[in-house]
């Protein structure tokens, strides 16, 4: 999706009706590679990694972290003092409490502005914490806005069935349009289209005057759906009712066919935009085009569409924008025009660890594992902060083509330098090691990797599976029967392998009596286990 909507942006609080408090019931050779590579760059250091492969933002990292978001250092605000909890598990009310205790005031619209920028960073449980603070400690009056940025943040927080037990409790005098798009939205993104559609026949039904903003997101839910009959249909009633076709339509329109591909649909789009000063051309639409190209397989018109986009590339926008031209050139398999682009965004201005993760894996992408390495050993002369994710795309690559050696000497030298590897890193060399035969290195690797793990993190179906593999193979278990009871017992395997690993060794005869693997009784699934933990 090219853009991400902002509920308080489009809903106006002039002249429509209010209510108070709300409270809601209670309460997945190149491509494998790529995959694995995004798998290790894991979560460390306070931070998750949002990796996306979208063409309007390139392949990337995108970090929200969980420690804390900017603020002034010079004033003490409400806002700062939130700012300061990274911990989603940790409430942030007693923070707003003890404002007021304090004798200062709040503000609402400052309020919703701070769960404006929580959203912006990914601080769902806190954005919903403000919101409901905002009228069931303070009694202010919500907004429809506010009751439809709250439902977005319930149904990410919660789950829909929340979102639809608050939905119900809405007064009918504040459930507007604003609110059934954000439901709309909700049910969309969570790929519940039946539903969606049904709240869409709903809009109708109660003669709401559809507004830009709602139609974008119906198209948008199209889109989803690759209803494109439905999407043009949608554009045609625009058009006949006068409604012009704003950015956020324009976008999703361009995506539907860009992701299909559907190639000639896509640049009569393109062709009417052009058109358009309402639509705001700028670089993510072009490099949306390129990827449908890409996809479609012409080469020469990606190309095209690339130099397009390098040239609305704006300051605010370089980052990503350099970031998603490093990801295509790579798809396009134009290593030349790869490294253009790279040594122009070298000479600008600093290089971001992301930029550099992102050409490592544009280099691996493209089987050049040597030019990787050059751009690794770059970052690692130049980094200030060592984000063991950088090193793990090389570990990645080694590892897949038997470089083992040179994976222990990444791991060495980053230890020696006091950094520490992080779980995901031992498990991938662990991985390994039972693929080349090295039971004990695999088992001293498994181990850190359970030990050097945080709180949450689990083992990836890859280590079960690449048990299992070892295992059908030698049709033995002679030596594994530690390695095994490691994977059931760090409650980190995947269910489905690992029920697989004990039905292969349940019609096993042991070659010795000491062997012990688990039992199916020591096996917790991943639901019940979770059931268990919630209790």
């Amino acid at each position: 999706m090219l853009i991400a909507f902002d509920f308080a942006h489009h809903v106006s609080r002039a002249n429509i009706p209010s209510c108070k408090s709300l409270k809601p019931q209670n309460p997945k050779r190149s491509r494998a590679r790529s995959e694995a590579s995004m798998k290790l760059l894991g979560s460390i250091n306070g931070f998750k990694p949002i990796f996306t492969q979208n063409p309007s933002k390139g392949i990337m990292l995108s970090f929200y972290s969980t420690e804390t978001l900017p603020s002034n250092p010079y004033r003490d605000t409400l806002y700062g003092r939130i700012s300061q909890i990274g911990d989603p598990k940790v409430s942030v009310s007693p923070v707003l409490d003890q404002w007021i205790d304090e004798g200062k005031k709040v503000i609402p619209n400052a309020l919703r502005s701070m769960i404006k920028q929580l959203r912006t960073y990914r601080r769902f449980k806190h954005a919903l914490e403000v919101s409901r603070w905002m009228s069931e400690r303070r009694y202010m009056i919500l907004f429809p806005g506010d009751i439809a940025v709250r439902l977005d943040l319930i149904a990410r927080v919660h789950g829909l069935e929340e979102a639809e037990n608050y939905f119900i409790n809405i007064p009918k005098q504040s459930r507007i349009l604003p609110v059934y798009i954000a439901f709309i939205n909700c049910y969309a993104r969570e790929k519940s289209f039946d539903k969606a559609e049904a709240l869409v026949q709903k809009v109708k039904e109660l003669g709401f005057p559809l507004t830009p903003f709602a139609y974008s997101s119906i198209l948008l839910l199209y889109s989803k759906m690759e209803q494109h009959e439905k999407i043009e249909a949608l554009v045609e009633e625009m058009d006949e009712k006068g409604i012009p076709l704003s950015k956020f339509t324009y976008s999703n329109w361009l995506n539907a066919y860009a992701a299909s591909p559907n190639v000639n649909k896509m640049e009569k789009v393109i062709k009417r935009m052009e058109g358009d000063p309402r639509a705001a051309l700028d670089r993510s639409c072009y490099t949306v085009a390129a990827d449908g190209y890409l996809k479609a397989g012409l080469i020469d018109k990606a190309l095209k569409m690339l130099k397009k986009s390098e040239g609305l590339i704006q300051e605010d926008n370089r980052k990503v924008g350099y970031n998603i031209l490093l990801t295509l050139y790579a798809r396009a398999g134009r290593k030349d025009e790869l490294y253009r682009i790279w040594n122009s965004y070298k000479s600008s201005k600093r290089v971001y660890n992301a930029a550099y993760a992102c050409m490592i894996i544009s280099l691996l992408k493209l089987d050049d594992i040597a030019g990787a390495e050059k751009i690794f050993e770059d970052w690692e002369s130049r980094c200030n902060n060592y984000d063991f994710r950088i090193p793990n795309l090389l570990i990645a690559a080694y590892c897949d083509n038997g470089l083992l050696e040179k994976a222990e000497s990444i791991i060495s030298k980053a230890i020696e330098n006091g950094n520490k590897p992080v779980a995901v890193t031992w498990e991938r060399m662990a991985i390994a090691y039972l693929k080349d035969n090295k039971t004990a290195k695999a088992i001293d690797a498994l181990k850190k990797a359970i030990a050097g793990s945080e709180r949450g993190w689990k083992l990836g179906h890859l280590m079960s599976s690449a048990c299992l593999e070892y295992l059908e193979s030698r049709g033995k278990v002679e030596g594994l029967e530690e390695f095994v009871e490691l994977l059931g017992f760090s409650d980190a395997s995947s269910a489905d392998a690992f029920e697989r690993l004990l039905d292969f060794l349940s019609h096993i005869k042991p070659e010795s009596n000491s062997v012990n693997v688990v039992s199916e009784d020591d096996v917790v699934d991943n639901e019940e286990h979770d059931m268990l933990e919630a209790k």
